[in-house]
């Protein structure tokens, strides 16, 4: 097929040989299969902020680091400068987290460069060497969910061990190979330990996937996997190891009203904040 224009300077560099075709287009990124000398990888393409259905939200953003002061404040004040900067450690967010990941033994494609906008990483594939389905096109038995919902459930221990969280995990953005899920779409990973909604986001991708294997498996419906995994984490108690059981001991303590008062709050200070950012972009 024609080469697509954001691929062009990758085959220039060398770094892509030909493209064979388009794998997907998705709301962040369009995905096309590529050639590099005798390997066949994938080339994922960041659309542009403004063609992106998911927005960069700041509780995504919250913790991520910058170069420098100059760029964190033309990002606070939404300068031309300041929206390239914020794509590129949107772009730089996912290559990040692959390497980290790969690297505590998380199933992820493998990260080979980030270049103008495109990440070429390994392609997924099935046990026919064909790109692998996504987990919503895998037809599910009650025993084959219950095994690739505790095969997901390591991987996300082994995440937040590593200090990460997805963030948007779901049965859309989990590929399935010979071997079983593969976790992919990162650009909204968050730093576990610098993110204050990182709770939040661990156990809604937790729900999430209870949610979706328990139309297989409905006994998966009542578990609280993200809560327990979280409380492990916060007590410094969370290994790869751990035994989950999927339930957590309810809080009995009396409620604080002040410290509840001052969350919302906070929370509503953070809203209006973000409110009055938009209107000066």
């Amino acid at each position: 097929m024609k080469t697509p224009k954001r691929i062009q300077p990758l085959v220039e560099e060398g770094l892509v040989d030909e493209v064979l075709r388009q794998l997907m287009s998705g709301k962040e990124a369009t995905v096309y299969v590529v050639r590099c000398e005798n390997e066949i990888r994938c080339a994922k393409v960041y659309k542009e902020a403004s063609q992106r259905s998911f927005k960069q939200a700041a509780s995504y953003q919250e913790g991520r680091k910058v170069k420098n002061s100059r760029q964190a404040r033309a990002m606070e004040k939404g300068t031309r400068y300041g929206r390239k900067m914020q794509e590129e450690v949107w772009q730089n967010a996912e290559v990040d987290a692959l390497y980290k990941l790969a690297a505590a033994g998380v199933k992820v494609p493998k990260p080979y460069i980030c270049f103008e906008g495109v990440l070429l990483m390994d392609l997924v594939t099935d046990a026919d060497g064909n790109a692998a389905p996504r987990l919503n096109d895998v037809e599910l038995s009650h025993t084959l969910a219950l095994q690739y919902h505790a095969q997901l459930l390591q991987q996300v221990v082994l995440m937040l061990c590593a200090g990460v969280i997805h963030g948007d995990l779901s049965e859309f953005n989990i590929l399935v190979d010979a071997d079983g899920p593969v976790i992919i779409d990162l650009p909204q990973a968050i730093d576990a330990a610098s993110n204050t909604e990182a709770a939040k986001m661990l156990d809604r991708d937790v729900t999430n996937l209870a949610s979706y294997f328990g139309q297989f498996a409905p006994e998966l419906n009542d578990t609280q996997y993200g809560k327990e995994i979280w409380k492990l984490y916060v007590a410094g108690e969370l290994t790869p190891e751990s035994k989950l059981t999927g339930h957590v001991a309810a809080d009995t303590r009396p409620v604080n009203v002040g410290e509840v008062m001052k969350e919302i709050e906070s929370a509503i200070f953070e809203e209006q904040e973000r409110l009055r950012r938009m209107a000066e972009m």
